[in-house]
């Protein structure tokens, strides 16, 4: 790939619908699930989710890149997303303690980047016909040339993407010395869960995707978390025996979003795939125990399966997304397990949901 600037561009979709753009950055091309993130702000924490592997991200918010980068504000070591796709982008940034411009750190990652794409129009027809493959081309390839190769990407429906973004090796996050430990199964988590753990005094250990449930218990742990992630949770056959040995063993475990969907299924209820999803910071959400509305941070393609919930005698459901009642949260009746769809840490969003690592806290203490 070179580098070049404002040259055409165009982000071709798997039915065959072409919107055109202009190049920034790097050229060349990238194919992922395309989505959209309804987020105001908080574009580099989203860019660094984990959760986004393998997608095509669509900024809503028609600027993108004036307040620049900051590089404390990163949810893992590099950008996630497969490429983006945005209206306005800001080569000239105005924040005070920007570390760079968006354009130099988008060069650096060698991320591909339309602009000037009818976004309003992407967007609308994305929620029309649902989630599905694309690709960024900024180099010329003729459309027939993009056609053949955007046809052997294999489907999201399936896919396991954890491998791809999880841990080599464990790691500690935190005080060694702070009261509790958690040992952390990552699948694809976010730096910000681990500073929530970390300020109620906890020290976290965590692993890689694949680990056993002896691996992390020799850490001698007084809870376990299953992390956020991409992908479907399906093919997590480790994750999901994993769960099950902790339930078995009757420990404290508390799951986001795919660990939330890992949970589900190792209590033998199915999870599938979304129309469109969820992506934004201000998604409602109606948490039941409590009766209180929640305004909540959201980044999920597959769901779990409400009938089959309301119908598992050991489960509960415990929050509702508002907007189309899917299943947000969910706790088992018999054991110390909760879990939720939604990301409690924000980053972006805000801060409704933070209780719920209290919540864990507290069952540690249990």
């Amino acid at each position: 790939m070179k580098y070049t600037t404002r040259q055409k561009a165009l982000l071709l979709l798997s039915d065959g619908t072409i919107f055109h753009g202009k190049s920034i950055g790097i050229s060349g091309t990238t194919f992922g699930e395309v989505c959209f993130n309804t987020g105001m702000t908080g574009y580099q924490e989203i860019f660094t989710d984990p959760s986004y592997f393998g997608q095509i991200m669509v900024a809503t918010n028609p600027h993108i890149g004036n307040y620049g980068v900051n590089n404390n504000e990163v949810e893992s070591d590099s950008i996630k997303i497969s490429g983006l796709v945005c209206k306005n982008f800001s080569f000239n940034y105005s924040r005070a303690d920007a570390s760079e411009s968006l354009e130099n750190y988008f060069i650096k990652q060698n991320l591909i980047c339309i602009s000037d794409v009818d976004t309003r129009a992407l967007v609308s027809y994305i929620r029309d016909n649902g989630a599905m493959n694309a690709v960024i081309c900024t180099d010329g390839t003729s459309v027939e040339e993009l056609k053949v190769a955007l046809a052997k990407v294999p489907e999201m429906k399936g896919l396991e993407l954890a491998s791809k973004v999880s841990t080599k090796q464990p790691y500690f996050f935190g005080d060694e010395n702070a009261s509790y430990k958690i040992a952390a199964l990552d699948l694809g988590i976010k730096t910000n869960i681990l500073r929530n753990f970390a300020k109620r005094d906890c020290y976290i250990k965590v692993f890689p995707y694949d680990s056993t449930y002896s691996d992390l218990a020799a850490f001698n742990p007084d809870g376990y978390f299953l992390s956020n992630g991409p992908g479907d949770p399906d093919p997590l056959f480790s994750a999901i025996e994993v769960a099950k040995e902790i339930l078995k063993n009757d420990k404290p475990l508390f799951g986001i979003c795919l660990g939330h969907q890992v949970i589900a299924l190792a209590n033998g209820v199915s999870t599938y795939k979304m129309f469109n999803g969820h992506r934004g910071i201000n998604h409602p959400v109606k948490n039941l125990i409590s009766g209180k509305g929640e305004i909540t941070s959201q980044n999920h393609g597959f769901a779990v399966n409400k009938e089959e919930l309301e119908q598992n005698a050991n489960m509960e459901i415990t929050h509702l997304h508002l907007n189309d009642d899917t299943v947000a949260g969910m706790r088992m009746k018999n054991k110390n397990c909760f879990s939720v769809q939604y990301h409690p840490e924000a980053s972006p969003g805000p801060h409704d949901s933070s209780y719920l690592f209290d919540q864990f806290v507290k069952n540690m203490k249990l």
